[in-house]
């Protein structure tokens, strides 16, 4: 796997719902074209923004076959597989269709709060298993856990197949660590749209990214602009959208961006429970960014 594949922009895609609540197929097609065509460097299926939790086995299965036949090629796919067991994560991994699929983004363990021990060795047995490079995701704020600096430097040096670090802890300090000690060929990509200009300064490679859904080609330059070394023209991008990245997280995610592209017309704004929809102050306040 080239390191290159994983740098950019990638999109963690949504799963779009019809208003009876199946999985409507023709909206993610929809909204898989889009970030394309608007140049983003490859999409993510079954994160967290694609309300993974909610959908059954079956389900992920045909939304993954579906991403990778409407993709046809011209952009890698990352699938999300974790859990909080390392076993079932290593079974799910080795039972799942990964057929035309280049990588897995892989959650740090939720709820049981391991230690940074148990967070260790869970990676170097799922990057052990996995027959596809790994990208660790470390998001405390929904695992109850944070991986530390030295953890993830840990098993950046001792787990050749975990490739990149997705961080969204939202801690610079910690984020500048791994920066600083990591080996030239691990990468490190921002988990928190608002702080991507700030982390691709400071030398990020990339972003996993919801807002990138809404606004593709403004997101992509802006990321583009800063790996190209022209930081005031992604700084001027990074201002321009801010407003709608802050907007997409403020009644929680995915709500947040199923109102914005719901108003985009690219699909309903259906989500599972016990996701809701946004609430009627915060769906006017990204009606007012994304519809001009």
């Amino acid at each position: 796997m080239k390191k290159h594949q994983f740098t950019g922009t990638g999109v963690a895609l949504i799963t779009p719902f019809k208003s009876d609540k199946t999985v409507d197929f023709q909206s993610l097609g929809k909204i898989i074209n889009h970030v394309i065509e608007n140049g983003v460097d490859y999409v993510v299926t079954l994160g967290t923004t694609g309300e993974t939790p909610v959908l059954s086995k079956s389900e992920k299965e045909a939304v993954a076959r579906f991403t990778v036949q409407t993709v046809a090629g011209r952009v890698p796919i990352v699938v999300g597989i974790g859990s909080n067991s390392t076993e079932d994560t290593i079974n799910a991994i080795q039972n799942f269709d990964l057929q035309g699929i280049d990588g897995i983004l892989s959650v740090v363990p939720y709820y049981n709060k391991p230690n940074q021990e148990g967070i260790y060795h869970h990676y170097k047995m799922v990057g052990e298993a996995a027959p596809l490079p790994v990208i660790s995701y470390n998001v405390p704020g929904r695992t109850g856990v944070n991986m530390t600096a030295e953890t993830t430097l840990r098993i950046a040096a001792e787990c050749p197949n975990i490739v990149a670090v997705k961080e969204a802890s939202g801690n610079l300090v910690q984020i500048m660590q791994i920066l600083k000690n990591r080996p030239n060929d691990f990468l490190v990509l921002s988990g928190d749209d608002s702080l991507t200009y700030p982390m691709l300064a400071l030398g990020a490679d990339g972003v996993i990214s919801v807002a990138a859904q809404v606004v593709p080609k403004t997101f992509s330059d802006m990321v583009h602009f800063a790996l190209d070394g022209k930081p005031y023209a992604a700084r001027t991008n990074h201002y321009e959208i801010l407003d709608l990245m802050e907007a997409l997280f403020a009644d929680g995610s995915p709500a947040g961006v199923k109102a914005a592209l719901s108003l985009l017309g690219l699909c309903e704004n259906e989500l599972r429970l016990p996701l809701a929809p946004v609430n009627e102050k915060v769906f006017e306040m990204i009606r007012g960014l994304v519809v001009k």
